[in-house]
């Protein structure tokens, strides 16, 4: 039969709720100032049942169990978390009566098994315990969440029996990610930890369900990332992933934002618009690409010289290249199926389509916006539309890439028909402010933004963007004509 433990303390007493398969507690108290004064505590049979249980808890250095009080850390919320999936059975209160619901925190020790029937326990190896506050394999102390719905942890504790917490690898939005070694597979792995906020806890919920959808088709997992497990942990979704390497922006940024080679840029927006239209077969649209969702599968990169005026060795500067062209792409919480009348707002400003900002609706050209915006940035070491504001955004893809098409601007809803006037777009006279101006009119045209940092292949690049930027999204390039386009079949791509 197995058993399970908990541990209250209430004052300067504690007891031990002792349930058997059955679901039947056998209550036992002891006094703390008494137990600690003994190696051993011993807890004598209570109840008639005949599945009763006699547990030794030795005082030694495998076994150590940490009391909280329980003001500090109240449960009484956790009845109340929706429930998709069975959570994992050792980090769930066992079953209170109401009138003790909110008096107690409870620590659990699960799968303790093997308990003779005559009375006499059997031996117990300290790896048989999953003891909140144990220090080998358990559960680290409860702590509250931040004031924003973050997990609270330290390196070292243990996220499940499971996985270890080594590093932190990066915080958005959504919670954090986790470096973790994985105890079962024997590996690292990177550990989503999605903030206890309803609606990140949905969106990590649709995401589980993307993934799922991709593994199934993508069966040697070469276009998205790869999800090992997940489980729902003290109100937190967590997701384990495959281990990759930095971000294609943290990779830039710390190459000081300089530019990626023709060659890599070229692999980069292959491996992009096959994962791309791979997703869109499944009518699945990403609605969030940009470069912190697009991972390098390994870090490891080398050193490249390159030449700044004059050729003299004062001159050289080195700037980092990696050294495998290999992504993949992540976050699939924004994912959606392809549908009719959707026009509410999605993706990051800077990768935002003109049809989402106009709220002319979007399917999946929007996806294909969001490429061209990627790969001029790979080609410049910078984002191609820098702004925040709707106005300023519009007139800066006015600037680059020429004048929307009237017909595109005559469709506009009531809420963005602010930003035209008599059938074009109102500007300059909508400018919010003179720093918008000069930040409109210091941009280049999309040909000369890319020849002053493309030497060879800048012909096929520049109308392979264009057409992935192309204002009207039922001209712009599917995903699968961009793969056809001489920018990408006139080279040889290096696997």
């Amino acid at each position: 039969s197995t058993y399970t433990c908990t541990v209250q303390i209430v004052s300067d007493c504690f007891s031990f709720a002792i349930c058997n398969s059955s679901g039947l507690k056998l209550g036992l108290g002891y006094d703390s100032a008494k137990l600690s004064q003994s190696p051993f505590g011993f807890l004598e049979k209570n109840h008639s049942d005949k599945n009763f249980v006699l547990l030794v808890l030795e005082s030694s250095e495998s076994v150590i169990m940490e009391m909280e009080r329980v003001h500090e850390f109240p449960h009484t919320h956790m009845n109340r978390r929706p429930r998709k999936r069975a959570r994992l059975g050792w980090d769930v209160l066992p079953p209170a009566p109401k009138a003790q619901v909110g008096m107690f925190c409870g620590q659990e020790i699960g799968n303790i098994s093997s308990f003779a029937s005559s009375g006499a326990p059997s031996e117990i190896s300290s790896n048989s315990l999953c003891v909140k506050g144990v220090a080998r394999n358990g559960s680290p102390p409860w702590r509250e969440d931040d004031k924003d719905g973050h997990y609270m942890f330290e390196m070292g504790d243990d996220l499940t029996p499971r996985y270890k917490i080594y590093s932190k690898m990066g915080e958005g939005t959504f919670g954090q990610v986790l470096e973790c070694w994985d105890r079962e597979r024997k590996e690292m792995v990177a550990v989503k930890i999605v903030r206890g906020v309803k609606k990140y806890r949905e969106a990590a919920m649709i995401e589980i369900e993307m993934l799922q959808q991709l593994g199934k088709h993508d069966k040697g997992g070469n276009r998205c990332v790869q999800i090992r497990n997940w489980f729902d942990y003290r109100n937190h979704i967590c997701i384990v992933f495959e281990k990759l390497g930095s971000s294609l922006y943290d990779f830039l940024r710390k190459n000081n934002y300089r530019s990626f080679p023709i060659d890599l840029v070229r692999e980069i927006g292959w491996q992009l618009l096959e994962c791309v239209a791979f997703m869109h077969d499944l009518r699945m649209i990403h609605t969030d690409l940009k470069p912190e969702n697009i991972l390098l599968v390994s870090s490891d990169y080398v050193k490249v010289p390159e030449y700044k005026g004059s050729r003299l060795q004062r001159d050289v500067c080195y700037k980092r290249v990696p050294k495998s062209s290999a992504i993949k792409v992540i976050d699939f919480g924004s994912t959606t199926y392809e549908r009719q009348d959707q026009n509410y707002i999605v993706s990051t400003r800077h990768y935002r389509a003109p049809e989402v900002i106009l709220g002319l609706g979007w399917s999946y050209p929007c996806d294909i916006w969001s490429i061209g915006c990627i790969v001029v940035e790979l080609c410049t070491g910078e984002a191609l539309f820098q702004t925040h504001e709707n106005m300023e955004h519009l007139a800066m893809m006015e600037r680059v890439l020429g004048s929307f098409p009237q017909q595109m601007l005559k469709k506009v809803d009531r809420h963005t028909e602010k930003y035209v006037r008599r059938g074009r777009l109102d500007w300059p006279d909508g400018a919010t402010s003179r720093d918008s101006l000069k930040a409109v009119l210091k941009l280049p045209r999309l040909q000369n933004l890319i020849m002053q940092h493309v030497d060879h292949s800048a012909g096929e690049l520049i109308n392979m963007v264009q057409g992935l930027l192309r204002f009207d999204p039922t001209e712009r390039l599917t995903a699968r004509e961009a793969l056809r386009h001489p920018f990408f079949t006139r080279s040889h791509l290096r696997r």
